[in-house]
Order: C-alpha cells, then sequence, then structure tokens
C-alpha cells in the first residue's frame, strides 16, 4: 500500500514541478521550473515566472509574464506586462508594457503602448506601440494613412 502511495506520488512530481502557485501580496504566482521544457499552449490566469524553456505559446492576458535569467522562450507571448530577463525568440504584446532588462533578448515584434529597453539588452525587430492591445499581431487594416494639415 505505502509503495502504491509512493508511485502515485513520484508519477504526479513532474506535473507540480510545472505549476508551484504559491500566494504573495500580489495574489497567486506560477512558476515554471529551469528544469522543465514545455511544447505547447500554456495559459495562466495568475502571474507567471518562466526559468525552463517554452516553446509555442505563452498567455497570460491579464498578469504579468516574467521571463527569468536562463530561460529561453521560443513562442509568442502575450500578458497584461512582460518583463523579459532571459531569451525571448517570438513575438511579444502586452497590454500595459514590455520591460526589456539589461541581461534580455529579444527577437521579434514587440506590440504594447509602452516599452523599456535597457541598456546592454538585445533586441532585434519591430516596435508597435498601440494603447489597449491584445492581438498577437497588429491588423495591418488598422493603420491608416495620416495627413498633416497646415
Amino acid at each position: 500500500m505505502a509503495s502504491d502511495l509512493r508511485n502515485a506520488l513520484d508519477s504526479l512530481r513532474p506535473a507540480l514541478a510545472i505549476l508551484n502557485a504559491t500566494s504573495g501580496s500580489s495574489g497567486a504566482r506560477a512558476h515554471i521550473g529551469s528544469s522543465v521544457m514545455l511544447k505547447g499552449h500554456l495559459t495562466a490566469d495568475e502571474d507567471v515566472t518562466i526559468d525552463g524553456r517554452i516553446e509555442g505559446t505563452v498567455e497570460a492576458r491579464m498578469n504579468v509574464v516574467t521571463i527569468a535569467p536562463g530561460a529561453t522562450i521560443r513562442a509568442e507571448v502575450i500578458a497584461k506586462r512582460v518583463v523579459v530577463h532571459g531569451s525571448v525568440t517570438g513575438n511579444v504584446t502586452a497590454t500595459e508594457k514590455v520591460d526589456l532588462r539589461d541581461d534580455g533578448s529579444i527577437d521579434g515584434i514587440v506590440t504594447s503602448p509602452r516599452v523599456s529597453i535597457a541598456e546592454g539588452a538585445h533586441f532585434h525587430g519591430s516596435i508597435e506601440m498601440q494603447r489597449g492591445v491584445m492581438h498577437a499581431r497588429p491588423d495591418p487594416a488598422v493603420f491608416l494613412p495620416v495627413v498633416a494639415r497646415a
């Protein structure tokens, strides 16, 4: 009986390593550990800190996604706020702010009303500064020609 329980707990350990939720002053947080490699679509209704590797999509539309130093993300990232210390290859969309720190790297299109790039950070791509963005990619039909009048 004890060995059955031990085997059941051992089978749950990988899932527990992926999302280690804790409570803090700002609410629930999920942590993707450095030993975790995830391929697919990650959706969260809480703040997420990623130390591992992700390929696919990371979506936390109403929360903060933090890419920790050493993390490698090959994905589209969509969140309220994105803080990048690690490496992101893919488009990053935030409704509030994208914060690329000095130890961070982004290769892709950044879409957000506010963007901060620290000295020493690596950025290769383009920036679309739009208010209230929720789409992963900007809609070309939204951009209309501007005519200046004197």
